[in-house]
This record gives C-alpha cells, sequence and structure tokens, in this order.
C-alpha cells in the first residue's frame, strides 16, 4: 500500500494523517480484503476506492464531531469496522465500541483488531436495539455513529438510546441524506434527540457527495425504545410508509 496517498487524500480535506497511521490501515486494508474472500464484508475491493471510499470517509466523522481525550465512541452497524477502527486508528485515546449483528462479521473485527494489536477497542455482538435496553450500554456512550445503515429515523430509534444526554449521534449518509433529516425530525425528538447541523462533504477523485448529519442528545430516551429488534425497520418513527431510501453510502 502506498501510504503517503492517503495523507495526501486525507490533506485535501484538512485531516492529519500520521505515516503510522497510514502504514496500520494498510495492514487493516490486507486483512480486510482477505477475510472478504470468505466473508461479505464490503463491495469495494479496489485499493485506491478503499483508501477514499472507506479509510477517508470514515475519517470525515472529525470533521462533524468534535470528541475530547478518552470519549466513549460507539459504531452501530460497524460490518467490517468500518468508521470504528479507522477512527481508532486516527484517535487512539478514543475508547471505541463496534456493534455488529453478524457472528461471522464480528469474529473477523476481534481477529483484525488482536492482529493488528489495537487496545482500547471493544467489539459486541448484537442488534443496537437490544443493547440499548441494557444498562451496560443505554445513555453510556458520547458518540454514536452509524455510516450506510438504515434511514435516519430508524437510525435515531436505535443509536439515540445509547447517547449520553449531552453527547452526540453522527449519521454519515449520501449526497441526498441530508433530505432524511427533515424527515425523521419526529423519530429525533421522540428519542430525545434534535438535529443540530448537516455537514456536506466531497469526497476527492470524484468519489462522491456525503452529508454528515450531527444530532445533539437533549433529553433522555423514554423507557419504551428502542422498540424489539426489527419494528424500527418496518415501522419507523413518522414515516408511514417505511424508509423511503436505502443506506447510500458505497459498503
Amino acid at each position: 500500500m502506498e501510504d503517503e496517498g492517503l495523507e495526501r487524500l486525507a490533506e485535501s480535506l484538512g485531516i492529519v494523517v500520521r505515516p503510522e497511521e497510514a502504514a496500520l490501515l494498510g495492514r487493516f486494508e490486507r486483512l480486510l480484503l482477505a477475510a472478504n474472500r470468505e466473508v461479505n464484508l464490503t463491495r469495494i475491493v479496489d485499493h485506491r476506492e478503499v483508501l477514499v471510499k472507506h479509510f477517508l470517509d470514515s475519517l470525515t466523522f472529525f470533521l462533524a464531531v468534535k470528541t475530547a481525550q478518552g470519549a466513549r465512541v460507539v459504531d452501530v452497524g460497524s460490518g467490517g469496522g468500518l468508521p470504528g477502527i479507522p477512527i481508532k486508528v486516527h484517535r487512539p485515546d478514543l475508547s471505541v465500541t463496534l456493534v455488529e449483528s453478524s457472528r461471522k462479521k464480528c469474529a473477523f473485527l476481534r481477529e483484525a483488531t488482536l492482529e493488528l494489536d489495537i487496545r482500547g477497542i471493544e467489539v459486541l455482538e448484537g442488534r443496537a436495539e437490544d443493547l440499548g435496553r441494557q444498562p451496560a450500554c443505554r445513555e453510556t456512550f458520547d458518540v454514536a455513529v452509524a455510516r450506510a445503515v438504515a434511514h435516519l429515523a430508524v437510525l435515531a430509534e436505535i443509536c439515540l438510546p445509547l447517547v449520553r444526554v449531552g453527547g452526540t449521534m453522527l449519521a454519515m449518509k449520501g449526497g441526498e441524506g441530508g433530505e432524511e433529516a427533515a424527515e425523521a425530525a419526529e423519530a429525533m425528538a421522540t428519542a430525545g434527540g434534535r438535529a443540530a447541523r448537516t455537514l456536506r462533504v466531497s469526497l476527492p477523485e470524484g468519489a462522491g457527495e456525503r452529508a454528515l448529519v450531527v444530532i445533539e442528545k437533549v433529553a433522555p430516551t423514554p423507557g419504551k425504545l428502542p422498540r424489539k429488534a426489527g419494528i424500527p425497520q418496518k415501522r419507523p418513527i413518522g414515516l408511514p410508509a417505511g424508509p423511503r431510501r436505502e443506506p447510500d453510502p458505497e459498503r
């Protein structure tokens, strides 16, 4: 992997990537693509696209969210470890939890973090809806992030219960994703959130537009939320016909 390639790409967005970060993400790329032959982790296998559409896209997290030293971050629907692993590599001080419902993907995440010797990262197998009702997880995280997982109305219900009051939820959406904020207003408010801002980012090399939707947790999530696993997706709050778009950033 051309380590300096990621450094130059990140610089174009005002993100400083150190050589050791790029090298570690290079090792992660090799693990990701090797495991992808056996487990469906990503559709993106071209090296340059991995740099831009996975790693750099993940690092745009830091353009939208300011995190204190040692903050707790939960990556909901982590899949192959994106954006959680690049976030942790860029900010080793953060405590990062990867939430993933697939057993095979969780096995990969545990093996990868062990192989890369990444400390302070946890992998939880399960649905966010279930974890959000557990005292050990409920309203304990400073930031919840979800990338290409579901409609914002669904994300609000499954992510905000994990975030402490005063914390932040970040939905990393495609170019049209910012429009979902209006559609998801009722779901956000019901779960204790409020839309703060939407940051639009153009990825380099024509890789597409992104909308980073920042939601503030302004009140405790009512005990009735989240509903049982699968219900938020089938009957999103405030969306009578269900989600209107599929997740759009490329996996």
